[in-house]
């Protein structure tokens, strides 16, 4: 495989299913931001952390390419008339949706209670989860954008607010395992 094609010199690069749109499309935007919120998942996933969270980080990751192809895919090509498919790719099921919100669940679990927002940071490992959380929420709000232009499957959308959910439930996890200290928002009063 070629690595550079100088299909996209002039500015344009191809969807799945070959229509070529500009670089800046919103299209493009929301796959590009779901590359980069993988790329720093990955980030989380090399630090020293638990076996059990690196995996679930690698299953993420893996929807992650799932959710950067149903973006990636030009819906007229996607789909004929008829409704028969002409491209397929995998989907985002609500079973991966549940295994999110089960993680979710049991990191809770073994967490003090939330009474305050907290301020994110307290260990470099912590703070790649909240930067990569709100890379996921920014991936959220264009692939809603895009969505409000041209639907997609709703699982989609469901996950990756999920997702954000769990990264930052995550974060508070891993400040707990490092020893981290949580610092809470406490918004000062005006004189």
């Amino acid at each position: 495989m070629k690595i550079y094609t100088k299909t996209g010199d002039k500015g344009t690069t191809a969807l799945f299913g070959g229509t070529r749109v500009p670089k800046h499309h919103i299209r493009i935007d929301s796959y590009g931001t779901v590359d980069e919120l993988n790329s720093h998942i990955g980030l989380i996933r090399d630090q020293n952390i638990d076996a059990e969270s690196k995996a679930v980080l690698i299953d993420i990751q893996d929807k992650l390419f799932i959710v950067g192809a149903l973006l990636a895919t030009d819906p007229e090509k996607a789909i004929l008339k008829s409704g028969e498919k002409r491209l397929t790719i995998a989907t985002i099921a609500d079973e991966d949706i549940r295994v999110l919100e089960h993680e979710i669940d049991k990191m809770n679990a073994l967490l003090p209670p939330m009474t305050n927002f907290v301020l994110p940071g307290g260990h470099q490992t912590v703070s790649f989860c909240h930067i990569a959380r709100c890379v996921c929420r920014r991936a959220e709000r264009l692939a809603t954008a895009l969505y409000e232009i041209t639907p997609f499957e709703d699982t989609t959308l469901h996950y990756l607010n999920r997702l954000s959910d769990y990264l930052f439930v995550l974060a508070r996890k891993l400040s707990h395992d490092l020893n981290a200290n949580e610092i809470k928002w406490i918004p000062k009063k005006n004189a």
